[in-house]
């Protein structure tokens, strides 16, 4: 046996041993990792009003608490809001159950000719094996309903922490990251931060836009059909359809439609029609306008980056998935070099390759009146000789 077998032998099982238990932390932190992540591109999206305060003499750590404590009375306001609002009409729901069967069991028997009354129906639904099953299953399912809530809970309170700290200390962090690379490097690194400060804090205030005008154009609509809390239903849609990426719009207008129900059935169209073409005038009149500037991507690629996102880390993945790649379009865009675009027919698409098409044919009509032209002079040559 070679000498250097055994060490080959070891040292191969000691980085096998160091991949394993590497792995195996890799799968015991990634929650963590991820909550990391969430709060540096939080504490990105709060760096342009952190930095405005501290350059008018406040604090960093004073700014950060301000602009997190006016988040959360924010966010715990519409929380509250939203509970009450879903409380109260749940109770009204619960009391006119009655009615919306009795309505309900009728329309049946005068389309179909039957007999049935709401007695029998209770008597059926509240003897069945389902409904009993499922009772049983809710009464064990509150211990796991309530560990979910706390490790939420739990979970956000480590995200607001790493995000204050972030944002509070970015100077410190910065100089801190600059400290162990050269120079060069540092330039690169302190320029991808200030894009990606720019395009999250954009990303961010693009979206509050938008929510601002879906929330105003829903409010009016929900007053238009007398849709009870409609205030609150306006800041429900305007939120969730823009800060849940693709599937926002729908998630938010299923809520006003199951109350614009209990007012009137036909309500429940109209919000549906308006949802459906309010989605359209913002992805192709007035998402274009306002994005333009702050996440310029194509919406093919902003589309894709969402399924990526959301494959790879699931709604965290989906949230911060735009502003990244925007902040790295943006940052390998000064390292590509762009040249003029032909004049080719083929690269400006349908519209120049008609206008080519036309151009031809214009051409070849030029060419052949001329041609007759010059066989008309010919022949008037010899009558004229």
């Amino acid at each position: 046996m070679p000498r250097w077998l055994p060490r080959a032998i070891v040292l191969a099982l000691a980085l096998y041993s160091v991949f394993l238990l590497g792995n195996w932390a890799f799968h015991q932190l990634v929650g963590l990792l991820v909550n990391i992540l969430l709060a540096f591109f939080l504490a990105l999206a709060i760096e342009p009003a952190v930095g405005r305060m501290a350059a008018r003499g406040m604090r960093r750590g004073l700014a950060t608490f301000i602009v997190f404590f006016a988040v959360l009375i924010f966010s715990v306001g519409f929380v509250v809001l939203l509970g009450s609002m879903l409380a109260g009409q749940i109770v009204d729901m619960v009391e006119n159950f009655p009615k919306y069967i009795d309505s309900v069991i009728n329309w049946i028997n005068q389309t179909f000719g039957t007999d049935l009354s709401r007695v029998e129906v209770q008597d059926s639904v509240l003897s069945s094996d389902w409904l009993q099953k499922y009772v049983q299953n809710s009464a064990s399912g509150v211990l796991d309903v309530s560990a979910t809530v706390l490790g939420g809970l739990f979970r956000l309170l480590t995200i607001f922490l790493f995000s204050f700290y972030f944002a509070a200390d970015g100077p410190r962090l910065r100089r801190a990251l600059c400290s162990v690379l050269p120079p060069a490097r540092q330039a690169e690194v302190l320029r991808a931060w200030e894009i990606a400060v720019d395009k999250t804090g954009g990303y961010l205030y693009s979206r509050g836009l938008m929510a601002l005008i879906s929330g105003v154009a829903h409010f009016v609509l929900f007053e238009i059909l007398d849709v009870p809390y409609a205030p609150a239903l306006a800041v429900w849609v305007g939120l969730v359809s823009q800060f849940i990426p693709t599937i926002g719009t729908y998630l938010a207008g299923a809520l006003p439609m199951l109350l614009a129900f209990t007012v009137n059935p036909w309500y429940a169209l109209w919000v549906l029609g308006f949802v459906v073409i309010y989605q359209q005038f913002e992805n192709y009149l007035l998402q274009p306008k306002l994005t333009s500037k702050t996440v310029d991507i194509h919406p093919a690629v902003a589309f894709g980056s969402v399924i990526a996102g959301t494959a790879l880390l699931g709604v965290v993945g989906a949230l911060i998935a735009i502003p990244a790649v925007a902040t790295l379009q943006a940052f390998l865009g000064a390292y590509v070099k762009r040249y003029d675009v032909t004049d080719d027919p083929r690269v400006h698409g349908h519209r120049r390759y008609g206008e080519a098409v036309v151009a031809r044919l214009q051409k070849a009509l030029h060419h052949k009146r001329e041609k007759e032209q010059e066989e008309e002079n010919a022949r008037s040559r010899p009558e004229d000789s």
